[in-house]
């Protein structure tokens, strides 16, 4: 099975409307960047939550194990983070995937129909 690879308009999406300012900040930071290499080759780009199932899955994400917003203190704190794959992030942060009723765009599937010429 392949890797799905990420959506930048998801990405955007998030960044633009539901991240705050100050965490985009700080995600771009040049600490954060240089942590998330960190944690990458210490779990040797290698899901942790899969590696703790006894699954080998590649990690592209780094997670904070204890949210910021709750330990500030520990944000850059190597030992609160692990790397994770986006199925596993996408589990321990459902919120994020998710758009509001009304941010979904209405859908409707049309479908011609043709009378069948035998029974006309």
């Amino acid at each position: 099975m392949g890797k799905r690879p990420r959506n930048p308009d998801a990405d955007r999406f998030y960044d633009r409307y539901k991240r705050n300012r100050e965490a985009k900040r700080f995600y771009n930071s040049a600490a954060w960047k240089r942590l998330r290499l960190l944690a990458l080759q210490r779990d040797h780009y290698l899901c942790q939550p899969c590696l703790r199932r006894g699954v080998l899955t590649p990690a592209d994400d780094v997670h904070h194990i204890e949210p910021i917003e709750k330990a500030p203190d520990r944000a850059l704190d190597l030992d609160n983070v692990e790397s994770i794959c986006d199925a596993c992030h996408n589990r321990e942060h459902p919120e994020k995937g998710k758009r509001s009723e009304e941010e979904r765009p209405v859908r409707a599937r049309v479908v011609e129909m043709k009378p069948n010429p035998e029974v006309v």
